[in-house]
């Protein structure tokens, strides 16, 4: 849909730094490890949590291996949403705010 929210598969999304984090719970940045895995902030944990849609696929050892192949995928997947969205006439910010409201809500 044109509310398809995607990530390299490779990144990861976080607010700080797990050495950051493993400083504040622990008071130890060698803890960083575990706050990571914690933190949940990979793009297989983001799908897993249903805050991300998909995930874009990368060479082995990160798009910057292969970088014509992962711009080529990200413009199909841009192409694919703008698509979406140019043939419905639905709400797409009510079902961008109702997505949301809901993570966190059915753990």
């Amino acid at each position: 849909t044109a509310n398809t929210i995607l990530m390299l598969e490779h990144a990861i999304y976080s607010v700080i730094s797990p050495e950051g984090a493993a400083s504040i719970i622990w008071r130890d940045s060698n803890k960083k490890e575990e706050a990571a895995t914690n933190m949940k902030i990979t793009a297989q944990d983001l799908l897993d949590l249903k805050i991300i849609d998909g995930i874009i696929p990368e060479p082995v050892g990160g798009a910057h291996r292969g970088p014509d192949a992962v711009i080529a995928a990200t413009g199909d997947v841009i192409a694919k949403a703008l698509a979406d969205l140019a043939a419905t006439n639905a709400d797409f910010r009510e079902q961008r705010r109702e997505k949301y409201l809901a993570i966190g809500r059915n753990l």
